[in-house]
């Protein structure tokens, strides 16, 4: 085997990578996007979630792929581990697509059919169209359709670029010896594992051995610890995307890797046990591309028919081998929201504010969470705030469109009152969880530029952050408790906050001049102050719609003008006591 060989196998393997992934792109496009949402309404059991991951992953060639999404889905809690254990289940068969249609350059005749069903006939052809699809026609989907033909075309003339490039091995000595060490199950499964690992493909691996199959050096002693180790190798991918995502996520990823390790000991087992057993009559005969599809298929078919009923302990083991951490569980899960209930529009309403109430819980840990990272920057704490707004954004969808639902029904006038206000309840909560996430990206930039505040600045924003997580405190309690009472301690705190951020300002506008801080940190601190009062005053919204509830008086923000009008005595006595508690110690003196 030459150079030029050797040359031809690498731009062989580039267009065969090339062709699978333009053609799984172009499937997902075709989907529209809907993948996601096909993935949560069909995985009502494991039999289900099996044939759906199964028909997915033979649609978008990739097993990575489809369990990448899944993990996306549970990472953000509108999946559960289970519906998640069935969808990998299914993604193992799968991914076999690819090697049943590589086969079919096996196809053997001379007659005219015979002929125009081989790849090397209508590979061409069906590339042609594409590239005619993809280049002259402006219909996005007619393009879609396009660059799948176009994969397609190029995955098999990358597959026939490497037939030809290792047909010299067949008369390599050291090639042949090769093969026979790879016998060695321990090496079959490492080398199988790696080169997936490599190519990031299961699928492709498969059909680079299929390719080498063509040499009539590939033996089934050879290629079953190969075919074997490549299922494991595609869990890497998978492994990759749940870092720094949530322990559940973490969890179907390691579902994925024990799936596919503890089903590869047991059928490599029971594959050396007939072989030894005189068994295996054809352990030492050439394997084709078509048996090297058919075992591949075998495996993770029969795999995944030995651990269905098994899918609870796989749960078990991977939950145990990732811990939960403290709140993950309570904390990153979708609110119910029964569709059922609507029929009692009073039922609906509690189940809707019991969801809103998740919403003001979530915001109110994100806050406490990202004012940490000002201190200390962490990226899992930055990715887990990351995910609970990913929820939050989509509690704030499914939220709206459950109370327009009630609103649908026969309703009283109070209870459409209700409707009205939690929906304004679903925005300030929503808008709170944005400028959290304004806060996290401060922090994030403060952190990756490697620039500091001072020592002074420091120590007012800690106090602004108790501050405005007081105020968050307060209103959720308040909400929650729908008392205008406790909600009436908001807006004295509020006020407090805007006039230490209006402090703030001054003084650091003061430190900026003497050069007491850089002018980049200190363009980011403003952007700080601004983002925590901003939060502060959409909590002060939520209290004055609870008091304005209990008044029957709507006009917010008459009624907080009237408040800072100095008329109000217990207004004005409990701004006192906030004011005392934070805003005078920002005038005191430290150490620099």
């Amino acid at each position: 085997m030459t150079i030029f060989n050797v040359i031809n196998l690498a731009g062989g393997i580039a267009l065969f990578l090339y062709g699978m992934s333009i053609m799984g792109t172009g499937l997902e496009k075709l989907a529209g996007g809907k993948m996601e949402a096909v993935l949560q309404r069909l995985t009502s059991s494991v039999w289900k979630a099996v044939l759906l991951g199964a028909v997915l992953t033979g649609l978008i060639q990739s097993s990575a792929g489809t369990t990448v999404i899944c993990i996306g889905l549970v990472n953000s809690g509108i999946f559960t581990l289970p519906q998640a254990i069935g969808i990998i289940m299914g993604a193992n068969i799968g991914t076999t697509v690819t090697g049943q249609l590589i086969r079919l350059s096996d196809i053997s005749g001379s007659g005219w059919v015979l002929t125009m069903l081989k790849p090397s006939t209508f590979s061409p052809i069906v590339a042609f169209i594409g590239a005619v699809l993809f280049v002259f026609l402006k219909s996005p989907k007619k393009r879609n359709i396009g660059q799948i033909c176009m994969g397609f075309g190029i995955l098999f003339t990358g597959l026939f670029t490497m037939e030809n490039a290792v047909a010299p091995l067949k008369d390599s000595p050291l090639f042949v010896q090769l093969f026979s060490q790879l016998e060695n199950p321990i090496l079959g499964v490492l080398a199988g594992a790696l080169v997936t690992v490599a190519i990031q493909s299961s699928s492709a691996s498969v059909g680079i051995l299929q390719a080498l199959s063509s040499t009539g050096v590939v033996t089934w002693g050879s290629a079953i610890p190969i075919i074997l180790g490549q299922n494991i190798g595609t869990c890497s991918t998978p492994l990759i995307a749940s870092i720094g995502a949530s322990t559940a996520a973490k969890r179907s990823a390691i579902v994925h890797l024990y799936f596919n390790v503890i089903g590869t000991a047991v059928f490599l087992t029971g594959v050396y046990a007939l072989k030894f057993a005189g068994l295996f009559p054809f352990w030492d005969q050439v394997m084709d591309k078509g048996d090297i599809a058919n075992f591949h298929t075998l495996f993770n078919v029969t795999v995944t028919l030995l651990f269905l009923p098994f899918t609870k302990a796989l749960a078990w083991l991977a939950e145990h081998t990732i811990p939960e951490k403290e709140g993950d569980a309570a904390d990153l899960s979708m609110p119910v929201l029964d569709q059922r209930l609507l029929k009692s529009p009073a039922v609906a309403l509690q189940q809707a504010k019991s969801a809103v109430e998740k919403m003001a819980s979530r915001t109110h840990t994100n806050f406490v969470k990202t004012v940490s990272l000002f201190d200390k920057f962490d990226a899992e704490t930055a990715s887990s705030v990351a995910h609970r707004e990913e929820l939050l954004d989509k509690m704030e969808v499914a939220i709206t469109d459950y109370l327009i639902r009630i609103s649908d029904q026969e309703i009283s006038e109070s209870e459409s009152h209700m409707v009205s206000e939690l929906l304004k309840f679903v925005g300030e909560y929503e808008r709170i969880g944005d400028y959290t996430v304004n806060l996290m990206d401060c922090a994030r930039q403060l952190a990756d530029s490697e620039w500091s505040f001072s020592r002074r600045a420091q120590s007012q924003a800690r106090l602004l952050f108790e501050a405005v997580e007081q105020v968050q405190a307060i209103a959720n309690g308040a909400f929650v408790q729908l008392d205008p009472r406790q909600a009436a301690q908001v807006e004295p705190l509020e006020e407090t906050v805007d006039r230490m951020c209006d402090a703030m300002r001054e003084q650091h506008i003061v430190r900026l001049k003497s050069g007491e801080c850089g002018i980049e940190p200190g363009l980011l601190y403003l952007d700080v102050l601004t983002n925590a009062e901003r939060i502060s005053d959409h909590c002060s919204n939520i209290a004055a719609r609870l008091i304005g509830d209990e008044m029957d008086d709507p006009d917010v923000h008459a009624r907080k003008h009237s408040l800072l009008a100095g008329q109000d005595a217990e207004f004005n006595a409990r701004l006192a006591t906030f004011e005392e508690k934070y805003l005078a110690p920002l005038g005191e003196t430290e150490p620099a």
